[in-house]
């Protein structure tokens, strides 16, 4: 039973994605918006929507290191797993908006989360509300300044949509992620549960992975579409999301207490090492690109993540 819910969760999370690629390239086209820009905020929301719920579940039912791990092990997975199996499919461009805008601003994001839990192992009310506006600050950013300054090439077959279909792609989308993810976390945990794995390791491994697979699907799909701005773009902005929207929000909600003590002393640094790592690979040995050789770095990096954690 559990194993068909997964199954039938991967189907409707690769539906999903398809979906909401298919809205947002179309989107980009209809409001003159470069892609890149498009994969940070619609694409990037939309697959951080199922952390945002589960976090949010988790938290108030006192689940608050599913909560935490959930977020800090997707932003492994993004960038260990997701990017690395994406570089694995081919060479990826990066545009200098990578560096000069997104890396930094993930990198402030993960450093913040860092200091907020490290004082006192709580994200307090207040410092919710200032992880959110950092995130306005970013978004308004991006969409006022970051238009003009972003080099974009269309490929040919890109059609635009008619309106209404854009909205319906992205419902659609949207709906198949969140429920793709709810069915693949609800098997996924109950089959760790049978095992008695902790919930923080739990949340790391199982859901993190569980509520990474929209980024997956979004960015193969968008590889195998040659959309690789919306796929780079996507995966940054999913992590900045994961931290400035979903914990934002959730602490906003209720304060999201560290009781397994591994996220502070494990999880944490593997989070801030990954994201880090990520910009030296884009400049050596040749500038500008990620290709399969730090696909293997990012893969093989997350792979010892798993084996240190469980």
């Amino acid at each position: 039973m559990n194993f068909l819910l997964i199954i039938g969760g991967l189907i409707l999370l690769i539906l999903g994605g398809n979906w909401l690629l298919k809205s947002a390239v179309a989107l980009s086209l209809k409001l003159d918006v470069p892609k890149i820009v498009i994969g940070m905020t619609v694409v990037s929301f939309a697959t951080s929507a199922p952390e945002l719920i589960v976090s949010i579940n988790a938290a108030l039912s006192g689940s608050s290191d599913l909560a935490l791990g959930n977020v800090i092990g997707s932003n492994i997975a993004n960038l260990g797993l997701v990017l690395g199996i994406t570089l694995l499919l081919g060479t990826m461009h990066v545009q200098k908006s990578f560096y000069k805008t997104d890396w930094p601003v993930m990198m402030i994001a993960s450093i913040l989360l860092y200091f907020f839990l490290s004082g006192d192992n709580v994200i307090a009310r207040n410092e919710g509300i200032i992880l959110f506006s950092f995130l306005i600050i970013f978004l308004i950013y991006l969409l006022r300044y970051q238009k003009t300054a972003v080099l974009d090439e269309l490929p040919e077959d890109d059609e635009p949509l008619p309106l209404y279909k854009i909205v319906l792609f992205l419902v659609i989308g949207g709906l198949g992620l969140w429920g793709g993810s709810e069915l693949l976390i609800k098997g996924a945990t109950s089959m760790a549960l049978e095992y008695g794995v902790s919930e923080r390791v739990i949340g790391v491994t199982v859901v993190s992975i569980g509520t990474s697979v929209p980024e997956l699907a979004a960015s193969i799909i968008a590889v195998l579409k040659k959309e690789k701005a919306i796929s780079l773009g996507n995966l940054i902005g999913s992590n900045v999301f994961n931290i400035l929207a979903v914990l934002g929000i959730t602490s906003i909600i209720t304060p999201v207490a560290v009781k397994d003590i591994g996220i502070l002393d494990n999880d944490i640094y593997w989070m801030l090492g990954i994201s880090f790592v990520v910009l030296p690979l884009v400049f050596v040995p040749k500038g500008y690109r990620l290709n399969w050789k730090d696909g293997i770095v990012l893969l093989a990096a997350y792979i010892a993540f798993i084996y240190f954690t469980v």
